[in-house]
């Protein structure tokens, strides 16, 4: 099993919420902290990470099954 195998099982909330969080808790940090270098880098990394997300997540088994199914509906 490879490591994102395990990311193929979660439900859709979950996933989503694994995208969002860390840029939502970068956030929060920058409201109470202030701006700040470290707070940047943090905003920044999850940026990347909701990005990264977004881009793997066509690759996933569940998102080319209900790809798949989305075909047929056009055949």
């Amino acid at each position: 099993m490879s490591p994102l195998g395990i990311l193929d099982e979660l439900s859709p909330h979950v996933r989503v919420a694994t995208a969002v969080a860390p840029f939502c808790i970068a956030m929060a940090l920058r409201v109470v902290a202030g701006r700040s270098k470290a707070v940047g880098a943090l905003i920044s990394a999850g940026v990347v990470w909701f990005a990264l997300n977004v881009l793997a997540a066509p690759f996933s088994a569940g998102m080319q099954r209900d790809l798949g199914s989305l075909q047929s509906w056009f055949r």
